[in-house]
């Protein structure tokens, strides 16, 4: 009796202690799949970081699209928070905040071309002929190598190019000439290509964040700055100005980031979601902002905004005031004439 109870104690211990091992191994596993590693049923929570006003196509696609697109094709498992119009910092501060991870993503402009100086071709000026040239050209094998050496040399990992828009100068007077440039003190980024640009066409250039550009030009610091003209009529800028020049100077493109530690983290199933959803909304911004155009100009008008289109005179005029950029861009980096040459090949 005594050994009959003894093998059946002995059955019931090896019984729970195999069903406690695969209830644990079970659990383990699922933890370490769901989320992408994180724990089970607990959502990745990405903050978007982007300078843009809350009703610049660039937020409204990530409303309308990116948001909605990830948070239903992941079942919840990634969700999206939109932090518009600076509300993380300004360009440098969340583009940092994104490669060091205490920002999930962001879509700032081509900041970072200082480490990456292929990231520079984007903004080169008089290079792009129109929206359907740039957004060939970035999206192509060109857009590709130029994002190539983000992950290795700063940790951010590309989605998908958005768009800026081609930039114009408005100012409080008018740019009839490039002699009209002549020290007039224009607010650009803090980025040596667009410096370099004002300088050769006569201004002297202040360099300040984007968050900072509404005050210099109300207390006139400034006398005028260049952007695309979607981001004067969302900045509310045109209240301070008087003049837009259509110079169309340099096209100012975006891109969706993200951390790139996060990325390695997230499923495969989770990163194609992330991918459909940024070009997506990507697309959508591109045309939202090449429709609004016309748009953009008749409100401006209306607010008593005068436009200047430059003849063919006075925009060779800038190309050649241009040319020493080129001369010292051909010389700093021995693949810069040769990609010049193919992107304006794209045209044709």
């Amino acid at each position: 009796m005594k050994k009959t109870m003894a093998t059946l104690s002995s059955f019931l211990l090896a019984t729970s202690l195999v069903l406690a091992g695969c209830a644990g191994g079970g659990g383990g596993n699922a933890s370490g799949t769901a989320g992408g590693g994180g724990t089970a049923g607990k959502p990745h929570v990405l903050k978007v970081a982007n300078y843009f006003a809350t009703d610049h196509p660039q937020n409204v696609a990530l409303r309308e699209k990116f948001k909605p697109m990830v948070e239903e094709k992941s079942g919840g498992s990634l969700q999206v928070q939109i932090y518009d119009n600076s509300k993380l910092g300004a360009e440098k501060e969340f583009y940092d905040g994104v490669r060091n991870g205490t920002i999930e993503m962001g879509i700032p402009g081509l900041i970072m071309q200082a480490d990456v100086p292929k990231m520079a071709v984007g903004e080169w000026p008089f290079l792009f002929k129109d929206f359907a040239h740039a957004k060939k050209v970035l999206e192509g094998p060109i857009g590709k190598e130029m994002t190539d050496e983000m992950e290795s040399k700063h940790g951010v990992h590309a989605l998908a190019w958005s768009a800026n828009g081609f930039r114009m100068f408005s100012s409080n007077r008018p740019i009839a000439s490039v002699n009209d440039f002549q020290g007039m003190r224009i607010r650009m980024p803090n980025i040596p290509n667009y410096i370099k640009l004002g300088q050769l066409l006569g201004a002297n250039i202040t360099p300040m964040p984007i968050s900072e550009v509404f005050t210099a030009l109300e207390q006139k610091v400034v006398d005028g700055q260049d952007n695309p003209i979607a981001t004067l009529k969302a900045s509310g800028w045109y209240e301070v100005q008087t003049d837009v020049l259509e110079s169309k100077h340099m096209f100012s493109p975006n891109l969706y980031i993200i951390n790139g530690k996060l990325w390695s983290q997230l499923t495969p199933e989770q990163q194609r979601i992330l991918e459909e959803a940024a070009k997506a909304a990507a697309d959508y911004e591109w045309e939202l902002l090449e429709k609004s155009y016309e748009d953009d100009k008749k409100f401006l008008q209306e607010k008593g905004i005068r436009f200047t289109t430059p003849d063919e005179s006075f925009r060779q005029a800038m190309e050649t005031a241009a040319g020493p950029l080129y001369d010292e861009i051909y010389q700093t980096y021995p693949w810069a004439k040769e990609m010049v040459e193919k992107i304006k090949a794209e045209a044709k």
